[in-house]
C-alpha cells in the first residue's frame, strides 16, 4: 500500500446530520487504536503493544492511555456532530473532536462492521487542525 505524504483533501465534515441517531451511532462505536501511533501502549491491548513511526503522530503527546477516555472523545464527537460526509455501514468514516488541551484529534474507521475506530492528534499543518477547532466551538449540534 502506498503511504500518502499529503492530508486527505477529500475530508469533510458533514452540514447536517438530521436524519442520523447520534444517540445510537455513539452507543456503537468503540476504539481499537493503533500501535503506530503508540510509544506507550496504556490499556489498549493492542498487538505488538506499541510501535511508533517516526511519520505518525503520537496519541501519547496528548495523553490519551486509556481506551475509555479514547472512546468518550469519540462518543461526544458524534454526539457534537463531527462526523464526516462519508459514511461506511451507517459509520462515519471519521470523527474529530478536540481534548480539554484544545488538541484537534482525528478518529478513522479501521472496522467498518463493527464501528471501530483509531484516532491520532491533527498536526497543526494539516488544513482540518483550524476547521476542528472552529466547529468544536460552535458547540452542541
Amino acid at each position: 500500500m502506498i503511504r500518502r505524504r499529503s492530508h486527505n483533501p477529500k475530508r469533510a465534515i458533514r452540514e447536517d446530520c438530521h436524519g442520523i441517531d447520534l444517540t445510537a451511532l455513539a452507543k456503537n462505536v468503540s476504539y481499537g487504536g493503533n500501535p503506530e501511533h503508540k510509544r506507550n501502549p496504556g490499556d489498549f491491548g493492542l498487538t505488538p503493544p506499541a510501535q511508533p513511526r517516526a511519520d505518525k503522530t503520537l496519541c501519547d503527546s496528548v495523553n490519551i492511555f486509556q481506551k475509555s477516555e479514547a472512546e468518550a472523545l469519540l462518543r461526544e464527537g458524534i454526539h457534537r456532530g463531527l462526523i464526516s460526509r462519508r459514511m461506511v455501514n451507517n459509520f462515519p468514516q471519521n470523527i474529530w473532536v478536540v481534548t480539554e488541551n484544545g488538541q484537534p484529534l482525528e478518529g478513522q474507521l479501521e472496522n467498518s462492521e463493527k464501528g471501530v475506530y483509531h484516532g491520532y492528534p491533527l498536526p497543526k499543518t494539516d488544513p482540518f487542525y483550524q476547521i476542528v477547532l472552529a466547529r468544536w466551538a460552535q458547540g452542541d449540534k
